[in-house]
């Protein structure tokens, strides 16, 4: 019986099979692989390469899905579901750490959760897909893979610090304050907790797979609480 590839779970996952498996391990591959001399190419090249077909798949998804929007609304989704938070969201619902090509270094020093290393990974993973399979086959991972419904917080979250900031200054008081106070979950899927205080009320938190979403959560549950968003029974 034939030894299945190391990464034929990955393949699976994608729902794709690689004729030049050679473009997947350049595509899973960080620089600091290269500088380590561990290997001799990086995906740095196809990242770049893979950033302009998410782009083009994603408007024209957009398009498709919100035609009587303006250029300025779909600007905005377009930016939040290419966005490098989501890419790595994406990434992990992957488990696309596990398979990324590292450095010694680069890995003790945590780079397989990196926001910036995954996304950077899942965009080479894409130009490798649209080099090795046509553009036909990479829209169809992404279709797949964006679901706007299930991986993008509603514009209002993605917002909700912007309109925090407003709120505090409009009431005369000092920026809000973001920490980090908590992590749990596994490596390739942490969720993060952040506590955001403002002078003279009470702090609130917000969770999120990034630290990110993490602020944009806690700052919409003080807007909720004082009464400047009305609370959202759909979670956005």
């Amino acid at each position: 019986m034939a030894k299945p590839h190391p990464l034929s779970k990955l393949e699976d996952a994608l729902g794709y099979r690689f004729n030049d498996a050679a473009l997947l391990e350049r595509a899973l591959t960080h620089s600091s692989a290269r500088g380590a001399n561990l290997k001799p190419r990086d995906n740095e090249r196809l990242e770049f390469i893979g950033d302009r077909v998410l782009g083009l798949a994603i408007a024209e998804l957009l398009g498709e899905r919100f035609p009587e929007a303006r250029e300025g609304e779909l600007a905005k989704k377009f930016n939040q579901l290419v966005r490098r938070e989501t890419c790595a969201l994406v990434a992990r619902r992957l488990n696309l750490g596990d398979h990324l090509i590292l450095s010694g270094s680069e890995d003790g020093s945590g780079g397989r959760t990196k926001d910036t290393i995954l996304a950077d990974a899942m965009e080479a993973l894409l130009a490798a897909v649209f080099i090795d399979g046509g553009f036909a086959a990479a829209r169809g991972l992404i279709r797949r893979l964006w679901d706007a419904t299930n991986l993008a917080l509603s514009d209002r979250v993605q917002d909700a610090k912007s309109a925090l900031q407003e709120w505090v200054q409009g009431q005369g008081l000092a920026l809000p304050r973001y920490n980090e106070i908590g992590r749990t979950g596994p490596d390739h899927a942490p969720e993060f907790i952040s506590e955001v205080s403002i002078e003279g009320h009470e702090p609130a938190r917000g969770k999120g797979p990034s630290k990110r979403i993490a602020e944009q959560s806690a700052a919409a549950a003080v807007l909720i609480r004082q009464g400047v968003w009305e609370d959202d029974p759909h979670g956005g």
